[in-house]
């Protein structure tokens, strides 16, 4: 992978990990694919990789992030999915070509149609949201508790009460922001 850009927040959940691609929206935003080889370098660490991508590629999964963010946000606050997001996801979907094998080891691969087809890569990604927004996953949509990133996530923890998107990064965040403001509060004695 190249250096010089944010790493990447990767999960579980294909499709809440393609959100991260986008943090702190809440905030100050941090983009982690800023270039078309940096979804090249995504993909690839998802098990998608694809030769090449074009901006107009980038354009095209930039839309399809939003329009995910945007139905799982709806989705785990319960609200109405927005009908935009909703057809941007479904025409992704649809025109996606990727087909699921199996491995020697027992494991899901994509099988894309060319070495070169973003857009199939981008069908399996909506195709994944699609599953964990309409309920098909054991787990449920939430949204990261830090007020700068908000990201939905899938929690899968038993008790489904999971607060952070990533314990690592704003889970960590906070904890430490919490106890920096108690020990203001609380300033120990010198004894």
């Amino acid at each position: 992978m190249r250096t010089g850009f944010p790493d990447f927040r990767l999960g579980n959940v294909l499709a809440t990990s393609f959100t991260g691609t986008l943090s702190e929206r809440h905030g100050d935003a941090v983009e982690r694919i800023p270039a078309p080889h940096r979804l090249v370098d995504w993909l690839a660490v998802n098990g998608l990789a694809v030769d090449s991508c074009t901006t107009a590629q980038l354009d095209l999964a930039r839309e399809l992030r939003e329009s995910i963010h945007a139905a799982a946000t709806a989705t785990a606050l319960q609200d109405a999915l927005p009908a935009s997001a909703v057809q941007v996801i479904n025409d992704f979907s649809a025109q996606g070509r990727a087909a699921a094998v199996l491995t020697p080891e027992g494991k899901r691969r994509w099988h894309l149609s060319s070495a070169s087809c973003v857009e199939d890569a981008l069908g399996v990604i909506a195709a994944d949201a699609i599953s964990i927004i309409a309920g098909e996953r054991d787990g449920r949509l939430a949204l990261c508790a830090s007020p700068t990133c908000q990201a939905a996530f899938f929690d899968t923890s038993q008790s489904r009460t999971r607060k952070w998107c990533d314990m690592n990064t704003c889970g960590n965040r906070q904890k430490k922001a919490r106890f920096t403001a108690n020990q203001r509060k609380n300033p120990r004695s010198a004894e």
